[in-house]
């Protein structure tokens, strides 16, 4: 079972699913996408079924556990990737769009873990695959209700892990990947005046998908996804300030690209197909990566200072 399985990480999970032989449902709001999904699933020789489900409609989520029981039996991994995004100071973005970022990242992902579990408790084993974030472990501006909902997120992983310690067969697993080269970031509502985008250094939704792939196989509590996530993390913790001090600037650079844009709503409340990119300008494309660099030198001195600082 994916839900969110129409774009991105979802996906590229469904199709490194697929390549291994899986009998797989592909859930989403989206039915054209999710059938275009599907057919590529099947291409692969997988057997692969679409259904329509919003992950904040509790009887949506349970009618697509129904569907894959009655298909294959049962579900055995259970993997969660839908997710939308909100760009802008927290002042800017409205009210209803801040509480619907959360109550799709957050809620949604309680939602099917609440189905998931029951399920899985009637079969005495199953493993839940949620997707977490970097920003579940530090911050950055104008993503205030992508990160609120991506810190509660990680609380519940853990607190799932821990309520099904009677059940050794049953896991719950989050994997938890840095910036990613999916649409999330021009689909995502937008009250900052400017495209969001993946600061790098970005990893591929394959690549992600594959760390998935693995906890399906060897279930683990959590996985990071992305070489310098422990870094940025040691800067978050170790140096407060200069973290903070370099974060701003850092993500205005990196963070939202020059592409002006009026506020909307993205896909927060209904699906839409990303705005194209423009042609990728030399001096921004050397400009961002130097701002993800800068951002891993300061965590890498931070580290060095700390150090030197020893007795």
């Amino acid at each position: 079972m994916i839900t969110g399985a129409s774009s991105g990480v979802g996906r590229a999970t469904a199709l490194a699913f697929a390549r291994t032989g899986a009998r797989l449902i592909l859930a989403a709001r989206s039915e054209s996408d999710l059938e275009t999904v599907a057919a590529d699933c099947r291409a692969v020789g997988a057997q692969a079924r679409a259904v329509v489900a919003d992950v904040t409609d509790g009887d949506a989520v349970e009618a697509v556990a129904e569907a894959a029981s009655l298909a294959y039996g049962g579900i055995d991994v259970w993997v969660h990737t839908a997710a939308v995004m909100a760009y802008g100071k927290f002042e800017d973005v409205p009210a209803e769009v801040f509480d619907r970022v959360v109550t799709v990242d957050l809620l949604g992902a309680a939602t099917v873990a609440r189905v998931a579990l029951r399920r899985f408790r009637a079969r005495e084993r199953g493993v839940l695959v949620l997707t977490g974030s970097l920003l579940g472990t530090v911050v950055t501006p104008f993503t205030s209700s992508y990160v609120t909902s991506k810190w509660g997120l990680r609380g519940l992983a853990r607190a799932l892990r821990l309520e099904t310690r009677d059940a050794p067969g049953i896991h719950v697993c989050l994997v938890s990947p840095g910036a990613v080269d999916t649409s999330i970031y021009r689909t995502a509502a937008n009250f900052a005046g400017r495209f969001g985008q993946p600061p790098p250094p970005v990893d591929s939704p394959e690549k992600v998908a594959a760390a998935i792939l693995r906890c399906a196989r060897r279930p683990r509590g959590e996985v990071s996804v992305g070489l310098v996530n422990p870094l940025i993390r040691f800067g978050f913790v170790a140096l407060p300030a200069v973290y903070d001090a370099l974060v701003v600037p850092l993500m205005s650079v990196g963070g939202l690209s020059r592409e002006q844009v009026a506020p909307h709503h993205g896909n927060v409340f209904t699906p839409i197909p990303p705005p194209p990119k423009p042609a990728p300008a030399r001096r921004r494309s050397l400009a961002a990566p130097a701002a993800g660099l800068a951002l891993t030198a300061a965590a890498v001195l931070t580290w060095h200072a700390t150090r030197q600082s020893r007795p």
